[in-house]
């Protein structure tokens, strides 16, 4: 017989865990205490939630289950945002939840997660793809199996299970569980009706969201481009799908767009090929009716929003993207080709694209206001192009919610697929920082980066505690303007006046940093922020780098605001 802490504990450390992310508390402490004794590094976290979000990370680039476990009551309910996150992003993270016995059900409980109380199984479902409570010893094989089944096959995804104390201190015949085999079950019948439409095609676009990089498809993508010669727009969220050196590369459409991806898609598409995009309105923000394609194929697991944000015919190919994608080029005998200098697109070369993409954008959506005197801050884009400068081609960056990724959006150049994540859907606030922590836990060799403001900092940036303790090598850039940015902006643009969004006493990042164990520096110029970046990549260790930007530049998001217009009586939301 072994105790269920134990077959859990056991369980994790077979199916490669190497640590685990949390804060203590009676109900779930036999579990921290059994990691420690089986070589599972417990990761002390300042907040449930930035528990959820390292776990989140860490599945990301260690390519296993993140775990995050939480104790009953206000430590479950502290991680629902960051498995929101997570469902967001696709991630296979396992919540672990305590309860006070369940043999106590229906009386009165201090930090009760039962029906009676606070139902924390009800509180998950809508932001997980399982969640259950365990509420026999002899079910918890099955509801384990099920739980990381949901979330390793198919469409991936956060898992909840509530295990009340008498259920984990409880004796049961051992069992063992092999980790699921990532299946990707569905491949569509409709692969091969895209080959004719892309034949017949004179003006095609490829449009990519973070799907393609949570299906890993990145290399499928760029095969379907260059045999067929297909521009790539890229949504926020699909940035770090494709590089952006690349000659068919259009850049961003939406929030942070460029001029470039406008253009063509105003000049008249017949063929969108949407892949892993929900085309929600922060990615269609600034659409227009001229926009819409004459045929849309739109590749997707999950069928809610296909054909409902376009109006235009549309060829649903539901199923793994990857696969889906695969099918595509072995019956259209599409092997990977290299894209011609000459491809009949707005650029058609590196120089010509970096012309482009600086060029400035329409009135209203300028990237740079006239600024009063700022002192000795520097332009956010600036800012970026540094950073992308001091960093090496493989750095990881994960772009937290708010005007300064989109910054990156528009102006941070992927040289290598798949070292951008951003999510413009969920876009929790300071998720950013949690999820590069556990993304250097799991791939301590990686140069890995959190850009994040100065808002997202006074959520989350306690979290710099927890890379200290645990001497994690991770670089957190914060651009600090003392606002909330995007609300600032938004607000200002639609009224008039900003209320709510400016602090009144700004964020010291450095002090705040330094406090918390960190190396920290403060950066006014562009040498500043390579010489500090460069100091950091050589050190090994957390590192924050605070950059004092212009608090009246104008970050690329109007066009969300400048779409509400004509819509009388809609709220005005900037956005954080």
């Amino acid at each position: 017989m072994m105790k269920v802490y134990s077959l859990l504990v056991e369980h994790l450390r077979k199916w490669g865990v190497t640590h685990v992310f949390g804060i203590p508390g009676k109900s779930i402490s036999p579990l921290m205490l059994e990691c420690e004794a089986r070589g599972i590094e417990f990761v002390l976290t300042r907040h449930e939630a930035g528990a959820g979000f390292m776990a989140g990370g860490y599945a990301m680039t260690h390519q296993t289950l993140g775990v995050a476990i939480g104790t009953s009551g206000p430590g479950g309910t502290n991680m629902l945002t960051a498995a929101g996150q997570a469902k967001a992003y696709n991630m296979p993270v396992l919540f672990i939840t305590g309860q006070p016995s369940i043999r106590d059900s229906g009386k009165a409980l201090g930090q009760d997660s039962s029906p009676f109380t606070t139902d924390l199984v009800k509180m998950f479902e809508p932001v997980t793809v399982f969640s259950a409570r365990i509420e026999r010893e002899d079910l918890v094989a099955r509801y384990l199996q099920h739980a990381v089944e949901q979330a390793l096959t198919g469409v991936r995804g956060p898992v909840h299970l509530c295990i009340p104390f008498d259920i984990l201190m409880a004796d049961i015949e051992p069992f063992d569980l092999p980790l699921p085999e990532s299946h990707r079950r569905v491949v569509s019948p409709d692969v091969e009706a895209v080959i004719p439409l892309l034949e017949q095609a004179q003006r095609p676009v490829l449009f990519i969201g973070k799907g393609v990089l949570a299906a890993e498809a990145c290399d499928e993508v760029r095969a379907i481009a260059e045999r067929w010669r297909i521009p790539v727009i890229c949504t926020p969220g699909g940035k770090g799908a494709f590089p952006t050196r690349h000659p068919l590369c259009l850049g961003n459409f939406g929030l942070g767009g460029t001029e470039q991806a406008r253009s063509y898609l105003k000049s008249g598409v017949d063929l969108m090929l949407a892949i892993g995009t929900k085309l929600s309105d922060m990615t269609l923000s600034g659409f227009t009716e001229d926009m819409a394609p004459k045929q849309i194929v739109h590749f997707d697991y999950d069928l809610t929003f296909v054909g409902k944000s376009i109006a235009a015919p549309t060829l649903a190919i539901p199923g793994d993207a990857k696969l889906n994608l695969q099918m595509l080029i072995q019956k259209a005998g599409a092997s990977r080709v290299q894209a011609p200098d000459e491809i009949g697109i707005p650029f058609t070369n590196e120089a010509a694209y970096i012309a482009a993409s600086t060029a400035p954008v329409e009135a209203g959506t300028s990237q740079t206001a006239a600024s009063a005197d700022t002192g000795s801050c520097m332009s956010a884009v600036t800012a970026v192009q540094a950073l992308r400068k001091a960093l090496p081609d493989d750095a990881v960056l994960f772009g937290d919610d708010g005007s300064h990724s989109f910054y990156a959006i528009r102006h941070y150049d992927i040289r290598e697929a798949g070292t951008f994540y951003f999510d413009d859907v969920f876009g929790a606030m300071g998720h950013a920082i949690g999820y590069s922590i556990g993304a250097s836990i799991g791939a301590p060799d990686k140069p890995i980066v959190c850009l994040t403001g100065d808002g997202c900092a006074m959520m989350h940036g306690n979290e710099i505690s927890t890379a200290v303790n645990h001497q994690v090598p991770v670089i957190i850039v914060v651009l600090n303007n003392g606002r909330l940015d995007m609300v600032d902006k938004g607000m200002s643009y639609l009224t008039g006046r900003s209320v709510g969004a400016i602090y009144a006493h700004p964020l010291d990042v450095v002090q705040y940093a330094q406090s918390m164990g960190a190396d920290a520096h403060c950066c006014r110029t562009e040498a500043d922020i390579i010489s500090s970046v460069q100091e950091a990549l050589g050190t090994k260790k957390p590192a924050v780098i605070e950059v004092m930007v212009d608090p009246l530049e104008i970050p690329p998001i109007l066009t969300r605001l400048l779409s509400l217009d004509d819509e009388q009586g809609e709220d005005a939301q900037g956005g954080e």
